[in-house]
């Protein structure tokens, strides 16, 4: 048996892969401790789970797109989050003295925590924009980065490491996709692709079924938890584009009502959904770009629309497009007709089922929640002193 503290953010789409993950390693007879937002993981984890309480913050809403978006996301979001969970940070590691430290990749401070202490520690990447950066779109990203990291550093009292780049764990760092997605993209060291982590929520909404019509086919819309602010004309768009398929198709949309007062019968308006129930009964998805809801998809063998809006939405859209399981479209400009265009395509198109199938396929070869969780058991083993032998019990 091992110990691992689980160190996230206040972002509550960040919290179901690291949960997936962690509900492998229980299930494994490792323990498993949590450090972060109350408000957020306590309906997830349950009473009974060891929780090391962040606080939560809410930050300006952020309508950056291009570099402008990079900086807004790490000045506005991920310096001041790691500030404000620093000292949590560090209470949890020296009271759990866990074996492994797994942080979310923008939870530097747990990262900081576990390299202060001489612990071993795990990265995992809920996005793409770290993994595979930005290149002659934003020249600048690489070097803008580091200095955001030096001003990390700079919240301890640790001398700077110049050769530890705190967003990938010189130990392990998971990624939450395959190379059937990706490309040729290069990955840090000791980098493994797992595929998305997908596992029971708990904490998931309720659906109104008894408005699902089962003689239509159906069609996720979605942005996100985090951009939804700026997709009120994206949503009346969508409509509009669907509305010539309204005798086919049903529309599931994902707003707060006041964006859409008024819905059309043929769509169905809900501020969240039970995503994994809905996607082995959806044919096609519309979405921003995030890795999360992409993956979700492409798990499923169901085709994607993606508008992508900032920060790593570009690069997952092309590699979707890569991948021949979707097509992309200008989430500010693509007019009503073009996006009837390309939500027809997705659906009466076989290649692009077929594509997300081939993506689909790879992830579950490599394994997901259960990869990840036996990658993170052998870092314990291969870390843990002799004296605590014996080892962890095995995933695999």
């Amino acid at each position: 048996m091992a110990r691992f503290l689980f160190v996230v953010l206040p972002v509550h789409s960040h919290l179901n892969a690291p949960y997936a993950i962690a509900q492998q390693l229980e299930a494994a007879g490792h323990e498993v401790a949590w450090c972060g937002p109350r408000s957020d993981l306590r309906p997830m984890i349950g009473a009974d789970a060891t929780l090391y309480p962040t606080g939560k913050r809410h930050y300006r809403a952020d309508g950056g797109t291009g570099m402008a978006s990079v900086r807004s996301l790490w000045e506005g979001h991920v310096l001041p989050a790691n500030r404000f969970i620093r000292d949590a940070a560090e209470r949890a590691v020296v009271d759990y003295r866990p074996d492994v430290v797994v942080a979310d990749q923008y939870a530097l401070a747990g990262a900081l925590a576990a390299h202060r202490h001489g612990l071993p520690w795990a990265t995992f990447c809920v996005g793409m924009l770290e993994l595979t950066p930005p290149g002659e779109e934003m020249p600048e990203f690489a070097d803008y980065v580091r200095a955001q990291l030096t001003r990390v550093w700079a919240m301890t009292d640790l001398p700077v490491d110049g050769t530890l780049d705190l967003r990938f764990s010189p130990y392990l760092v998971i990624g939450l996709t395959t190379a059937a997605l990706t490309g040729p993209a290069a990955m840090p060291a000791r980098c493994v692709l797992v595929g998305p982590a997908l596992g029971r929520r708990p904490h998931a909404p309720g659906f109104a079924w008894d408005a699902w019509d089962p003689d239509r086919r159906h069609l996720l819309v979605t942005v996100g938890t985090m951009a939804e602010h700026l997709a009120r004309d994206f949503f009346h768009r969508t409509l509009a584009a669907t509305a010539p398929l309204a005798d086919r198709l049903q529309v599931v949309l994902t707003a707060s009502p006041e964006l859409v007062p008024d819905p059309p019968a043929h769509v169905l308006v809900a501020p969240r959904v039970p995503v994994l129930e809905l996607m082995p009964r959806l044919d096609a998805v519309v979405s921003h770009g995030g890795l999360g809801t992409v993956t979700e998809a492409m798990a499923h063998g169901v085709p994607v629309v993606v508008a992508p809006i900032r920060h790593d939405h570009p690069a997952v859209a092309r590699q979707v497009t890569r991948a021949g399981a979707g097509v992309e479209v200008s989430f500010h400009a693509a007019t009503p007709a073009e996006l009837t265009t390309a939500v027809t395509a997705v659906l009466d198109d076989p290649a692009y089922r077929a594509g997300a199938c081939r993506v689909g396929e790879s992830f579950a070869a490599a394994g997901g929640a259960r990869a990840a969780a036996a990658h993170l058991a052998e870092l314990a083993r291969a870390h843990r002193p002799l004296s605590n032998a014996p080892g962890p019990t095995s995933l695999t």
